[in-house]
């Protein structure tokens, strides 16, 4: 075989470079085709019922973490439909006591679980300490188990809520940089929540934060009470150590761990 030509070479390096050109707006497209989906029982918790309000925490930096958490791409709850079914059942019970829900947190990919891990093994990231974690050292988030590998939010069918009274006022949005102040401080001082009074902000590491604290009385007490009685009414079982978070049973996914963005996209037949 005789060997080619320096123009001949030169002809066929030029068409590779075309044909790269050419070939990796396609790969990359198909890659993005490639992103997981959610399976056709996971819906938009607004399909299902749009009263209940939805502040999603970790598509802000108002969280533990002080910015977005990775896979949450749009503000929007999914659930598992029986979980989301049940949560409209939970919200006219509520209604008809003058009262909404508010979601904070839904489903969870795996992702946003990986990056909660990353950043509480980075010890220099403490910028939100002072309202998330104040009597926490950061060391302990694991030993303690405000963090952990996997989370019972993958699942589609666990979330973080709470109980507003209406009319529902907005609540302002947080500035990053601002002054924090500790999740367990009195309601008048701690960030503003239209929430009714818990005796702790959503997300708070914090002993205070179990639901039967025998610390928290009176109206305190009677809200997370009537949170706690609602759900479990209608088959949600509480985490002790979060006044806030509920999980749906019998799951319909009791073992798999999710990682499809938190989006419209990853909802089968969405827009």
């Amino acid at each position: 075989m005789t060997r080619l030509t320096g123009a001949v070479r030169g002809l066929v390096a030029a068409l590779a470079t075309l044909l790269a050109v050419a070939v990796t707006p396609a790969t990359a497209t198909a890659g993005a085709a490639t992103e997981p989906k959610a399976p056709r029982d996971f819906v938009a918790l607004s399909a299902v019922d749009p009263t209940i309000i939805q502040e999603i925490r970790y598509f802000t930096p108002h969280n533990f973490v002080g910015e977005p958490v990775d896979g949450y791409r749009q503000p929007i709850c999914i659930l598992t439909r029986p979980a989301a079914e049940a949560l409209h059942k939970a919200q006219r019970t509520l209604l008809r006591k003058g009262y909404t829900l508010k979601v904070y947190d839904c489903y969870r990919p795996q992702r946003a679980v990986n990056d909660f891990v990353r950043w509480a093994e980075d010890l220099g990231a403490q910028s939100m300490k002072g309202e998330f974690y104040p009597n926490v050292d950061k060391t302990r988030l694991f030993e303690d188990g405000y963090i952990a590998a996997k989370s019972g939010h993958s699942r589609g069918s666990t979330m973080d809520l709470t109980i507003v009274k209406l009319p529902a006022r907005p609540t302002r949005p947080y500035h990053p940089g601002e002054p924090l102040v500790p999740c367990f401080a009195p309601r008048n001082e701690r960030f503003p929540d239209n929430s009714v009074d818990m005796g702790t902000g959503f997300d708070c590491f914090d002993t205070l934060a179990h639901t039967l604290d025998p610390r928290i009385q009176g109206v305190q007490r009677a809200n997370r009470m009537l949170l706690k009685n609602t759900m479990e009414s209608l088959g949600f079982v509480n985490l002790a150590e979060e006044w806030w978070h509920y999980t749906y049973q019998p799951e319909p996914y009791p073992d798999t761990y999710f990682d499809f963005p938190v989006s419209w996209r990853s909802l089968r037949g969405a827009p």
